[in-house]
């Protein structure tokens, strides 16, 4: 039997919700690009609930339990003295989520000697030391695609929020001003704006086909070009690299995973070639940016705006510059992990655990490290110090 440990983000501090504000969720029959929802053999939680906090269990206790093996649930993931760390020796399976993350590192990897499968409750597997994993024949798996759209929206609502300066107008609405020259001072529409976007895959492209219902220019870089007929369609100019790209825009987002190459990707030098005013989108990865760098580029006015939903650490200590630097519209990784996504994502990793006890395979798109090597969508999206 399996002993499986889950680290998931703490109860809301009023606790578990007793209701919620809708009664159901549509029904998403598939993804754009004819991809499958998870499709689990059954499903023990309803659908909208909050299922990746603690107490919400991602919805396996009755169904890991009922085949006789081991669960436990916790939020507690710092430090050597953790529950994480301590439940770590002997686990079997570790299921983990990106808003909230259990760093399997090399160093955590070497201790944990009956290791054979990492799960990330949602997408982004760069809290697992992939080239540990891939030395131990750990299994690395992502519930792929499923809170990629919810990420999408997420990105759009941030950049409309920075360019038509939303917070802090709302800011004088809920405190009884009337103040318009100063809640439109800083306000632009973004049609006709040069909007880029690092990465156009399932996220970078959703933002960038989205956006062109507002008249702007798209722009993007990525690895793998996107088809001749697809940039016609979405008038979409392709750029080697972000550096090429970066000049041109009005709006930048990032949208790439975290690896050796993308790493410190928006340091000071790249920043500095960016138009002066313009906005900065960062929904991927923290340590994708150089967080100085950043500040030091709003205090300037070199960018009017920077909103990010991740953090380099996570969670991010309490002074944080981010979290007062001027313009900015910061959240705390909760992009991907609407109730709507959380449905999903939950069923996608009891797909994968169902998978996993019947030895059947598990979809490759899950796939990030398997059989001693990057594969399936890890192979398309992340590289390693080694590859």
């Amino acid at each position: 039997m399996a002993k499986v440990l889950c680290v998931l983000y703490e109860d809301p501090i009023t606790g578990y919700p007793r209701s919620y504000a809708r009664d159901d969720l549509p029904v998403i029959e598939g993804y754009p690009d004819g991809q499958t929802l998870p499709s689990p053999k059954a499903q023990d939680f309803t659908s909208g609930h909050l299922l990746g906090s603690v107490s919400g269990e991602l919805g396996l206790r009755a169904f890991l339990e009922g085949l006789g093996h081991t669960l436990v649930v916790t939020s507690d993931k710092e430090g050597p003295d953790s529950v994480f760390e301590r439940e770590l020796v002997d686990a079997d399976i570790v299921i983990s989520q990106p808003f909230w993350p259990a760093y399997l590192t090399k160093e955590r990897i070497a201790k944990a000697a009956n290791l054979k499968l990492a799960i990330t409750a949602g997408i982004g597997s760069d809290h697992v030391d992939l080239a540990a994993a891939i030395d131990r024949g750990i299994t690395v798996t992502e519930i792929t695609y499923s809170n990629s759209n919810s990420v999408v929206e997420h990105a759009v609502m941030m950049i409309l929020a920075l360019v038509r300066d939303y917070i802090p107008a709302h800011k004088i609405a809920v405190e009884g001003g009337w103040n318009i020259a100063d809640a439109v001072s800083r306000s632009y529409d973004l049609e006709g704006m040069h909007v880029g976007s690092v990465a156009a895959g399932r996220i970078g492209f959703g933002i960038l086909r989205r956006l062109k219902a507002f008249d702007v220019h798209l722009h993007y870089t990525d690895r793998h070009r996107l088809p001749a007929s697809v940039e016609k369609e979405y008038g979409l100019t392709y750029h080697p690299d972000a550096a090429d790209m970066v000049p041109h825009c009005d709006v930048v987002t990032i949208n790439a995973p975290l690896h050796p190459e993308t790493e410190g990707l928006f340091d000071k030098k790249l920043l500095d070639t960016m138009k002066r005013g313009a906005y900065l989108v960062n929904t991927a990865r923290g340590a994708i940016c150089d967080r100085d760098a950043v500040v030091e580029a709003l205090e300037s006015g070199r960018l009017a705006g920077y909103a990010g939903d991740v953090w380099a650490p996570q969670p991010a200590p309490a002074d944080h510059p981010w979290r007062t630097m001027p313009h900015n519209g910061m959240t705390t990784h909760i992009s991907g992990s609407s109730l709507s996504a959380q449905t999903r994502y939950a069923n996608g990793t009891r797909e994968i655990l169902e998978s996993w006890f019947d030895g059947t395979p598990i979809r490759d798109e899950y796939l990030i490290v398997d059989g001693g090597k990057l594969a399936g969508t890890g192979a398309h999206s992340y590289s390693t110090a080694e590859s």
